[in-house]
């Protein structure tokens, strides 16, 4: 901002992490009254150098500079004392205790607690700002959107006037979005400095008044939002032109590949998940799920898959050879392997379920086809040359193969998981969030690739968080709402905001 001080200068901020540079010698500079959007490509060092304003990290080498002054953050509460607090992408709260609890939590103070005092001090915060948080209310009983505000909340409540809200919009609704972004613009409005990471360039155009581009770990440049656009973003954040359109062929002689009857599945507690669901997933088409987090899509997944018990209700899987029905409830995932069921599972939890962190790629690779061999030894070779076709075509940000992959950043772990599953040339794809933390490079790569595996007549069950990107992707989008049915809608020509509407009411009629 023209003749403004900068709340921070970051000058020749430099972070590695073995032999990989996550940060170069970065400058970049936080104004208070805009909203500045930090975009890059995965491993470009978006979060890495906010962790390092916020605490998280130390740099190497480097200045950071707060109201003129140098400082030094070395944690948290450092960060705080100088009115800078952040908002990660996985909420850090206490789900038993109530919102005041949670807020309050960790802070210094001395005597009885005054919870009616905090209560009224969060009610001012909020009435400032257009948030809407009972502070009596626990965490357990709230939505994702309603946590988040929690933690803005938390953030402001403790002093912060330099915010940095890391991809806050992962998983709200259109209306949450909406929302969101009012309360950002009256923070802005206050005079506060707002840092959003993002990959979702209309967002970026929508709402930030600043757009700063990171490439490989360094800083390629900023300028307003208004002089730039979406193709040009893109351009510096991959340093090459690249499409931004989603290819959607029309689907070839879909058939019935999976048929789902009433399907009801509760949680080990009890707490219904899903409730009388039914619905078809036909071959060479892309069957979207849209609901808010937590809603049954998890559960949908893992239940076609063999790892969630079924309460009633029947999954058949058609044979796209015989043609036989078979039925797979009852049946756990080696069992339908051993039918000829091939099903290929991209779950939400990366690392906890998909791949093993301590493991390096080509023995993540390895996890897929072991049981295939016939010798004692394992064979290396094939999921060796399988790992380094997956680095090279998702352009995943590792030294090797032999990287343990606990050691990549989060979006190259999706790669590699992403790309493992698909070179398994299933019948079935499921995917959940297969491009969640990705850039919008990587993204539109694994479109592609899902949009490959359509043509070629694999029944696609495609769980999204970005309802774009389902209506521009997906053939047909089933919209869960609380574990039921709310409808089913064609992809194309479907109403975003109507989408949004029937993800928190039921509502819409279901295809049959």
């Amino acid at each position: 901002m023209e003749g403004a001080e900068a709340a921070v200068r970051m000058r020749d901020i430099t972070k590695t992490f073995g032999p990989i540079v996550a940060n170069d010698r970065v400058w970049l500079d936080i104004f208070r009254g805009e909203i500045l959007a930090l975009l890059g490509e995965n491993g470009s060092g978006k979060t890495t150098l906010m962790n390092m304003l916020s605490g998280i990290y130390y740099p190497d080498a480097g200045h950071i500079h707060v109201d003129g002054r140098e400082v030094s953050i070395r944690s948290p509460r450092d960060a705080y004392k100088l009115g800078i607090g952040m908002i990660h992408q996985h909420f850090k709260l206490v789900d038993v205790l109530t919102a005041a609890e949670n807020i309050i939590l960790g802070m210094p103070g001395k005597g009885r607690l005054d919870l009616r005092a905090v209560g009224e001090r969060i009610r001012r915060i909020c009435s400032l700002y257009g948030f809407d948080v009972d502070p009596q209310r626990k965490v357990y009983d709230m939505s994702v959107s309603q946590k988040q505000t929690v933690e803005i909340v938390k953030v402001l409540f403790r002093g912060a006037d330099i915010l940095i809200l890391d991809e806050p919009t992962a998983v709200l609704t259109p209306q949450e979005t909406d929302r969101l972004f009012a309360v950002l613009r009256n923070m802005r409005d206050d005079g506060k400095a707002v840092v959003i990471i993002t990959h979702k360039l209309y967002e970026v155009e929508e709402l930030s008044d600043r757009v700063a581009i990171l490439r490989r770990g360094q800083f390629v440049g900023d300028m307003p939002t208004k002089n730039t656009n979406a193709g040009e973003m893109t351009n510096m954040m991959v340093g090459r032109p690249v499409s931004l359109n989603i290819e959607r062929p029309e689907p070839h002689s879909p058939k019935p590949r999976i048929v789902a009857e009433g399907l009801t599945v509760r949680d080990i507690d009890g707490v219904t998940k899903l409730s009388g669901l039914s619905f078809t997933a036909n071959s060479g088409e892309i069957l979207g799920i849209a609901g808010i987090s937590g809603c049954g899509q998890k559960e949908l997944l893992e239940s076609i898959a063999g790892l969630q018990p079924v309460e009633s209700g029947s999954i058949v899987y058609l044979d796209p050879e015989s043609g036989e029905e078979i039925q797979l409830i009852g049946k756990d995932p080696r069992a339908i392997s051993a039918l000829g069921v091939a099903l290929s599972f991209v779950p939400e939890d990366r690392l906890g379920m998909g791949l093993v962190g301590n493991m390096d790629l080509t023995d993540n690779m390895m996890l897929r086809s072991f049981r295939r061999g016939s010798s004692v030894f394992a064979d290396r070779k094939a999921p060796k040359s399988l790992a380094e076709r997956v680095v090279g075509e998702l352009g995943v940000n590792t030294p090797g193969v032999d990287t343990p992959v606990r050691r990549l950043s989060g979006g190259n772990v999706q790669k590699v998981l992403v790309g493992r599953e698909i070179a398994s040339a299933p019948t079935v794809l499921m995917t959940a969030y297969a491009v969640r933390g990705l850039d919008i490079n990587a993204s539109y790569t694994i479109y592609d690739l899902i949009n490959r595996q359509k043509e070629k007549g694999v029944a696609v069950i495609f769980v999204g968080e970005d309802l774009d990107v389902l209506l521009a992707l997906c053939d047909r989008i089933l919209v869960l709402c609380g574990g039921k049915l709310s409808g089913i809608v064609p992809g194309r020509g479907a109403n975003k905001r109507e989408v949004g509407m029937m993800m928190t009411r039921l509502g819409g009629e279901a295809e049959k």
